[in-house]
């Protein structure tokens, strides 16, 4: 027979079955990635340039390089020729414009400032590393039309800069010019030949150079 409701066995308990836990996409995973910025990309672009050449600079190598996919490039910018555009803006401003500004607020004595102008190639590794962008950015400019106006704007605006000064100074506007490229002359290539000479005879030839560019001619 079957047994009555009381003769039945008290029903088994279960525990309830553990609910598995949400995942937030691929954030529980792995930590979420910050979204890369366009100074990010314009920096990479600038050390590939710097150490391989600009014809290594493709969206391809910096995603590589940075880590993520070449979609994100597209992001910031329109296409390569809108990122070598940037990075030429960026070395324009960091190395001309923004240099320019320190030293004009860094001491209103114009011999001051011609001192700190011959200074910049024996800035350690800062002026180290703005010499090899330097460098190369001037040999793109030698095939690329927009490399070249960027290196020419560039050039113009600190002998500019410097004719300034030696205005100041007293000299003409031809002379302060004319020495004003001397000088810039003098600046790019310490900045590119840094082994020409010990320590002791590079900082004597800019003593010399400072001397020698502030006399006045014989008439």
């Amino acid at each position: 027979m079957m047994a009555t409701m009381s003769e039945r066995p008290p029903p088994r308990t279960t525990a309830p079955a553990a609910r598995p836990r949400r995942r937030n996409g691929a954030a529980a995973a792995e930590p979420l990635r910050a979204p890369l910025t366009p100074e990010a990309w314009i920096d990479a672009a600038t050390g590939v340039l710097v150490d391989e050449g600009i014809d290594h600079v493709r969206v391809d190598v910096l995603a590589g390089q940075l880590g993520v996919t070449r979609g994100s490039f597209y992001w910031h910018f329109r296409d390569r020729e809108d990122l070598l555009r940037r990075v030429l803006q960026a070395w324009r401003e960091r190395a001309t414009e923004q240099l320019t500004v320190r030293l004009e607020q860094a001491t209103a004595d114009a011999v001051a400032q011609l001192r700190d102008v011959l200074s910049l190639p024996f800035r350690g590794r800062a002026a180290t590393r703005a010499a090899r962008i330097e460098l190369a950015i001037r040999a793109w400019a030698r095939r690329d039309a927009m490399a070249r106006q960027a290196v020419d704007e560039a050039d113009a605006s600190r002998i500019g800069y410097i004719a300034q000064v030696f205005s100041s100074l007293g000299f003409s506007i031809a002379e302060a010019r004319a020495r004003a490229f001397l000088l810039y002359a003098y600046v790019v290539g310490e900045s590119q030949m840094p082994t020409q000479g010990s320590a002791t005879q590079r900082q004597e030839r800019r003593r010399f150079v400072e001397r020698l560019l502030q006399q006045p001619l014989g008439t």
